[in-house]
């Protein structure tokens, strides 16, 4: 390792220089892959999904990590690298994203073909270009910049990935997965790149993601479709029963009301409302970007606090009985309900599970029968707002963006909780995207200047958390 001394703004310039002179090269790269349809949701893409995985195997050891690995599950496979520093005392980094992507195609309203990336005025726009492909590729830009800058030949800490190949399709395999490889996993951190910032004006660095519990309810009445003129009013209605079921997950002021739902939920200190305040938050453009025409939800909290700190009771999907044109006079024999949970804090999602079952179990008249089924759970994670490396991300942001950097929390889900289970280490969150980008919908694209930017601070970090762990030692 060579120890020729830089100072701070010498080093910033030469991360600078480096990401700008292979800026063609990088983007060049990003786009072969953004050519592969690694779409982990659809049977016909599995050969796909392995060919993203490879091509990002071969990518990681052309970077230098010397060991990579692809690695098996029952669906999609995903990537493993690592590269020691010198320094055995070092700090390990995990850093976490994925390489499959929702499905695209050009009928679904793309302007140009979603697996041929094309550059329109600054912008990438391709499938996975911002989730998160590029947000994942950018780290090996980064990489290259920070040993270019420090003159290293190894990272400052010691350095892993774990990239997987079914987020898309809510990650069916992933806890086993780091369970499994849990020895290969230990981490001091835990880095996720697969979030975004505020605006393109407002750097940000994430702090949480909620967690989320899935359900469908089926409830069954008559053994089919039943005459509502010979039998209604004399049997049980299952829709009615759903209705009721549905109507009753709220009370009049926005507040979940299923019996221990709000277990492990803390209020929000004053110092992180205070930080959600200080963002530009317009409402009015906000509703336009949720193509609604009023806010709504729990009282006593803003709709910032809504959707990043306070859990949902959602109903995504409901139906039953007739659903053509005209009348049809039954009472259905079935009514289903697709409900989604998300989760802050320390709530458990096995316990949330536990609360609704006993919730729908004691509304379920005699004559109706009901089937309560869940699917894949994801925990809440939160970095601890004092935790020395989260003020490392921060420095990071700063010096690419040459300006202060806020503090955010995201109201989706994903599966860092796992990986944050598993290792016992803190997630952080380093994402450059934006709301503009269009995640999971036509036209989704990535800034390319902020795509260089998040480059620049991956670069600038490694350095920063193994000074801080050596502070901290």
């Amino acid at each position: 390792m060579s120890t020729t001394p830089t100072g701070a703004d010498d080093a910033v310039g030469a991360v600078r220089a480096h990401v700008t002179a292979h800026r063609a090269a990088f983007l060049d790269d990003l786009a072969a892959w953004l050519r592969i349809p690694s779409v982990s949701a659809q049977p016909e893409h599995a050969a796909d999904v392995r060919r993203s995985a490879e091509w990002l195997a071969g990518q990681l050891r052309a970077t230098g990590f010397p060991t990579v690995e692809i690695w098996d599950t029952p669906g999609a496979p995903a990537v493993f690298a690592d590269w020691p520093a010198e320094e055995p005392d070092a700090p390990t980094v995990l850093v976490y994203g994925h390489h499959d992507v929702q499905p695209a195609t050009r009928a679904d309203g793309w302007h140009s073909e979603p697996f041929a990336p094309e550059i329109r005025e600054g912008r990438l726009y391709a499938r996975g270009a911002a989730d998160d492909k590029g947000q994942v590729f950018f780290h090996t830009l980064g990489l290259r910049a920070h040993l270019a800058a420090t003159g290293r030949t190894s990272p400052a800490v010691h350095l892993k990935f774990l990239i997987e190949g079914e987020e898309e399709s809510g990650s069916p395999h992933f806890r086993a997965l780091v369970e499994e490889r849990a020895a290969r996993l230990t981490a001091d951190a835990v880095l996720v790149s697969d979030t975004g910032m505020w605006n393109e004006d407002t750097p940000t660095v994430c702090t949480g993601m909620r967690g989320l519990v899935d359900g469908e309810l089926v409830l069954r009445g008559p053994d089919q479709d039943i005459h509502s003129g010979s039998f209604g009013g004399a049997v049980p209605n299952p829709a009615t029963v759903l209705a009721r079921i549905v109507a009753a997950l709220h009370d009049e002021d926005g507040h979940i009301a299923i019996p221990g739902f709000y277990e492990g939920v803390a209020p929000l200190s004053e110092r992180e409302r205070a930080l959600f305040a200080e963002l530009p938050f317009d409402e009015d453009a906000w509703l336009r970007t949720a193509f609604s025409h009023a806010t709504a939800g729990e009282s006593g909290h803003t709709t910032l606090e809504r959707i990043w700190a306070r859990p949902t009771a959602e109903v995504n999907g409901i139906g039953g009985g007739y659903q053509g044109a005209g009348s049809k006079t039954v009472i259905p024999s079935s009514a289903f309900a697709k409900l989604t949970f998300r989760l802050v804090d320390q709530q458990d999602p096995t316990a949330v599970e536990k609360a609704v079952r006993a919730f729908v179990e004691a509304r379920v008249p005699a004559g109706i029968r009901a089937e309560l089924t869940f699917g894949g759970a994801t925990r809440p994670c939160l970095t601890p707002l004092g935790h020395p490396a989260l003020a490392a991300v921060v420095a990071a942001m700063e010096t690419a963006f040459e300006q202060p950097v806020r503090l955010t929390r995201e109201g989706g889900s994903g599966p860092a909780a796992d990986l944050a289970d598993v290792t016992g280490a803190p997630v952080l969150f380093l994402g450059v995207s934006v709301p503009s980008d269009g995640w999971h919908a036509p036209d989704e694209k990535i800034e390319l200047d902020l795509l260089l930017k998040g480059a620049e601070a991956a670069a600038h970090l490694w350095a920063r958390l193994a000074s801080r762990a050596r502070e901290a030692h």
